[in-house]
């Protein structure tokens, strides 16, 4: 019985270090995304900085599900949460690359004014944004439901990816040289917030593996 007690409370531990580390990754998107509204440069090289810190809690949540597996030998469900909480960080920290990448295109964009107004990029990552937090929530509440959501949302980020690379391809091939630059660059914002999308859907997958033992594609 003490054995069990302490198991639960590891779990909740990983629960509690990985809704942190989302939070933390939802928080640097939203900021990626606003140096890229105001090209601000200074504000993106920060999130660039601080992606070692993301990288060092994921090390700490998988250090930490490795030491459940050898010390409390679980099985069947309380394993599939262990090897799936492994896989949400893992998906976690690429999320943390994506919004560092988005940064990055902010710098490479320092100096410049917009071919266009950011309308469907904004909207796009709000839509992300709810997908992460969604997708944890699904994990800590064992919310089937919830995880095959994601589904739907995925959709409708892939739409409005197509959509701005259309509409961004035409501006490039209206507008000189240097517009079709940024153009590109914004086209591969677009797609590094699909990306996003992508990984939240695999922590769906996750959450459903957990519950059912089934591997299932939301993407």
């Amino acid at each position: 019985m003490q054995q069990r007690h302490t198991f639960d409370i590891a779990l909740k531990e990983l629960k509690l270090k990985l809704l942190h580390m989302g939070g933390d990754i939802q928080e640097a998107l939203r900021q990626s995304i606003d140096t890229l509204r105001h090209l601000d440069a200074a504000k993106a090289r920060k999130i660039v900085e601080n992606d070692r810190l993301i990288n060092r809690q994921e090390n700490e949540i998988e250090d930490l599900c490795i030491r459940l597996i050898a010390t409390q030998q679980p099985v069947a469900t309380d394993l599939r949460k262990i090897v799936a909480g492994m896989r949400i960080a893992a998906d976690l920290e690429r999320m943390g690359d994506l919004a560092v990448d988005i940064a990055k295109s902010a710098i490479r964009l320092e100096g410049q004014t917009l071919v266009k107004p950011l309308l469907d990029i904004p909207k796009m990552a709000a839509i992300i944004d709810q997908m992460i937090s969604d997708a944890l929530n699904a994990y800590v509440e064992n919310n089937m439901d919830l995880a095959q959501k994601l589904a739907k949302a995925d959709d409708e980020v892939d739409h409005l990816y197509r959509s701005i690379v259309e509409q961004l391809f035409t501006v490039g091939a209206e507008e000189p040289q240097a517009a079709v630059s940024q153009a590109m660059t914004l086209a591969f914002v677009g797609r590094y917030l699909e990306r996003v999308g992508d990984h939240a859907t695999n922590i769906g997958e996750g959450v459903i593996y957990i519950i059912s033992g089934e591997r299932s594609d939301l993407n």
